[in-house]
């Protein structure tokens, strides 16, 4: 999903969490929105490992030709893998969702963290894109190690 759609759901979201609990902290709601959009700087830090550039257009340039080339493999029928981003992984949510027990500002982040998935997901499952990344860092490092 393109940043655009999660910076605008992402505000729907917390707007709407502040309807149904307007008691909450407007800095715990600004982590819920804030999480449910930087939680795609693995992105970046994806293109920077993998390119050696820093530059955040160039990331933006890159990731949208990994895209192009991931669809022309779909079309030939193959399920190519996108690079790897380890704040989307289930081990990575659930540290964060633990850390919510020593400081409640990690719980909103864990929320954030999790709209930004399931937004992902449903694009992924309508696209029928989810093969494309892996959501567990062990069975990622397994697979690289091994």
């Amino acid at each position: 999903m393109l940043p655009r759609w999660h910076i605008l759901y992402g505000l729907l979201f917390t707007l709407l969490l502040w309807l149904v609990a307007p008691g909450v902290n407007v800095w715990y709601l600004l982590l819920v929105f804030l999480a449910s959009i930087f939680i795609d700087l693995d992105h970046y830090f994806a293109f920077v490992h993998k390119t050696g550039r820093i530059s955040l257009l160039h990331s933006f340039e890159y990731h949208k030709k990994q895209g192009e080339w991931m669809r022309a493999q779909e079309r030939k029928g193959l399920k190519p893998k996108s690079d790897f981003h380890l704040f989307h992984t289930l081990e990575f949510h659930t540290i964060i969702g633990l850390l919510g027990v020593v400081w409640v500002g990690f719980f909103y982040l864990f929320i954030g963290m999790i709209f930004h998935s399931l937004l992902d997901i449903i694009d992924g499952v309508r696209r029928n894109t989810l093969h494309r990344r892996e959501y567990f860092f062990f069975k990622w490092l397994a697979k690289k190690t091994l």
